[in-house]
């Protein structure tokens, strides 16, 4: 009767569809387990969906029935938004000790909010609500079908009885375990559309020991398929760093093979890697490099001039891409677009290296994480050495290295003419080591002999341009016509207008000199939403509210700033005459944050009148039993002896009209503040500080 809700069930509206994901049947018939994804159209309010940026969520559950033990296990926990809310749910049907013609009935669940877009209070009620109403309606749906059963001549199931050959095995036969745990996928694999299919298949053997929870231990086959092989002890550092980051980062977290890299450019010493690991999602988010390859095109000029392009793989099914360096007017693309628009060109090369990275993992079955770069440098000459040409060379390099670790699995340097040496003796020191011994380097036509290009390339493959017999369409490169050329101040503007493409902006916060925006308000009930990353030291968050508007703001001269990072300054509002309480008031409860945290939060206005977001240099309070010091105390002041504080924020305001009727019956018009640390393992401290809203 159970089985009979799926693929989908009239009875339960929000249940949308289920595809079979995995199947195993024992061969005495005694063991099934089956395995499906669930699609459900969650009743939450129209915003809340549109915030969260999801029609439906999914579910996994996993039936597991037991004809021998006269058992059904029901397990099911989501895949959507894993990182933010942990569900599990478990459901078991067996039969009464005392009265075989009765069947019991239990059921449990965990529910644990981390984080939630600053509306964790509005996501606790609804999963409450659902699941309140999933109970009252269990049991009128298991009846529905038993009814139907009955109507159709089906009132008896004879009772499972063992083979002949399996009353002949030993008794110890049935002390093995008839059913295997619940198979875990890793978090990333789920998110990423991997063939969930073919995972679970390959971990479903009964013979072979089951892998464990992703807690403890990765599945051996999604390991081999997509990671490679990994010693216990690189596991274990790839699975603490991954727990880290869905602990206390919020907004997209990367992929295994993508932290797999960064613990392998630091030798898996993990806390080596998380701090350029954390940097590089830093600087992915503040530039919305995760987006360059859907909502930037490359100006003309590099799609003319630029020699360089993808062309099928190498003999390990490496992505490869060719540059003809030697062909390129290095001096004129740098005069016609300015350095930022070159680097932001080659991010969008590796982005696309990646992509072709997953998808020829998924085409030769086997983990491909890093391209092969093939380096023709016919026609190379000094005019390439030209400063400013390598100084953008050089700061391409280091960015590349700092956020596209081990991607590079070879790099062929073919036809090296003299005047190479000097380009390498410049080059060379901003290379990293492991990424130097990947590098082969051919002179004149030596690519030709033995130990060659053929080693790494399929002939059939190899560019025309080399003397193989494959059309390359990569571009002939040549000169840029000067006409194209701009002058240094409209390349700044051009280079300044290209790294504030981004939602978020850049804030210097000084003690005594907090950074303050200011945001006014028409319609009470608005809705403020907030994003920030604490990048540089520790800060306390604040807002405020003034029924009369503040004067102009003033910068402070201390929050200059850079071209490649504008916006980085320094603004204050609230005139040092104004009394708090008097003037303005406090609407939230201040809220510390510490270096390298993400907080997301909402607030929802009371009155309409002048909004004030207030980023505070926080000053670690003295030790209140004692003069001593605390360490931590020593080295937190030693981080911001600068006495400055750096914070990287968006805002935004949602209209009433869009707010109201879809939360306030709920009763979450005021959410608290949303802080995800390494502290944040519930969803208390937002409901405490949401109750102090109130």
């Amino acid at each position: 009767a159970y089985e009979r809700r799926f693929p989908t069930c009239p009875l339960i509206p929000m249940f949308v569809a289920s595809d079979t994901v995995n199947e195993y049947k024992s061969e005495d018939e005694a063991i099934h387990v089956i395995e499906r994804r669930c699609k459900l159209d969650i009743d939450a309010p129209r915003l809340l969906k549109k915030i969260a940026g999801v029609d439906y969520v999914y579910f996994v559950q996993k039936n597991s029935l037991n004809r021998r033990e006269r058992t059904l296990h029901i397990e099911a926990y989501n895949e959507t938004f894993s990182n933010r809310v942990i569900i599990n749910e478990h459901c078991c049907y067996t039969v009464h000790p005392d009265n075989e013609d009765w069947t019991c009935f239990e059921q449990s669940a965990s529910l644990d909010i981390k984080s939630f877009f600053g509306f964790e209070s509005t996501v606790e009620k609804i999963a409450m609500k659902q699941y309140t109403s999933n109970i009252k309606k269990g049991k009128e749906i298991i009846e529905y079908y038993l009814k139907q059963l009955e109507e159709e001549g089906i009132t008896f199931v004879p009772r499972w009885t063992p083979p002949v050959a399996c009353k002949l095995e030993s008794s110890t036969s049935h002390t093995r375990r008839p059913v295997s745990p619940a198979i875990n996928i890793p978090d990333s694999a789920m998110k990423e559309g991997l063939n969930n299919k073919e995972i679970l298949n390959t971990s479903s053997s009964p013979s072979e020991p089951t892998a464990g929870t992703p807690d403890d231990k990765l599945d051996a086959d999604y390991i081999k398929r997509y990671l490679g092989d990994l010693t216990p002890m690189q596991e274990s550092c790839l699975i603490r760093l991954r727990q880290w980051l869905q602990e206390t980062h919020k907004g997209k977290i990367p992929k295994d093979e993508h932290i797999l890299r960064f613990l392998r450019a630091r030798d898996f010493n993990i806390d080596k890697a998380r701090e350029i690991l954390c940097q590089s999602l830093t600087w992915r988010k503040q530039h919305q490099v995760d987006y360059i390859l859907d909502t930037w095109n490359p100006p003309q000029v590099l799609q003319d001039y630029y020699a360089g392009g993808w062309h099928h793989h190498d003999k390990d099914g490496r992505p490869l891409y060719v540059l003809r360096l030697g062909q390129m007017d290095t001096k004129g693309l740098v005069r016609a677009l300015g350095e930022e628009a070159l680097l932001r060109y080659v991010l969008s090369i590796n982005e696309e290296g990646l992509r072709r990275c997953e998808e020829n993992t998924k085409v030769f079955g086997r983990p491909i994480s890093s391209w092969t770069c093939l380096v023709d440098l016919e026609g190379l000459n000094m005019r390439h050495l030209w400063r400013p040409g390598v100084k953008a060379l050089l700061r391409i390099i280091e960015v590349v290295e700092a956020n596209y670790p081990e991607t590079l699995g070879r790099l062929l340097i073919l036809r090296a003419p003299r005047v190479f040496p000097v380009l390498w003796t410049l080059v060379s020191p901003f290379i990293d080591d492991n990424t130097r011994k990947k590098f082969l380097i051919y002179a004149g036509n030596d690519y030709q002999g033995p130990g060659g290009l053929l080693d790494y390339i399929d002939k059939e493959i190899i560019p025309d341009f080399l003397g193989g017999e494959c059309m390359c369409e990569v571009p002939e490169g040549g000169l840029v016509p000067k006409s194209l050329y701009r002058t240094a101040e409209e390349l700044e503007n051009e280079d300044i207008r290209l790294w504030t493409e981004t939602i978020y902006q850049s804030a210097s916060v000084f003690k005594g000199a907090p950074h303050e925006v200011l945001i006014q308000i028409v319609d009470a009930s608005s809705v403020i939403t907030w994003d920030f990353d604490v990048c540089k030291g520790d800060i306390v968050f604040n807002i405020f509210h003034s029924k009369r508007a503040p004067q102009p703001p003033k910068k402070d001269s201390l929050g200059a700033h850079s071209i490649t990072s504008p916006g980085g300054n320094n603004v204050q509002l609230i005139d040092k005459v104004w009394q708090l309480g008097r003037d303005y008031s406090m609407v939230e409860s201040p809220l510390i944050c510490k270096e390298g945290e993400s907080v997301q939060g909402s607030h929802v206005t009371r009155w309409p009148g002048f909004y004030i977001l207030q980023w505070k240099f926080h000053s670690m309070p003295a030790c209140a039993t004692t003069n001593l010091p605390r360490v931590d105390d020593v080295l937190a002041s030693l981080q911001v002896s600068s006495h400055k504080c750096k914070v990287m924020y968006y805002t935004e305001v949602i209209g009433s009209e869009d707010f109201r009727g879809s939360m306030t019956s709920l009763e979450s018009s005021h959410s608290g503040f949303s802080q995800l640390s390494a502290a944040t393992t519930s969803s208390s401290q937002s409901h405490s500080s949401s109750m102090i809203s109130r």
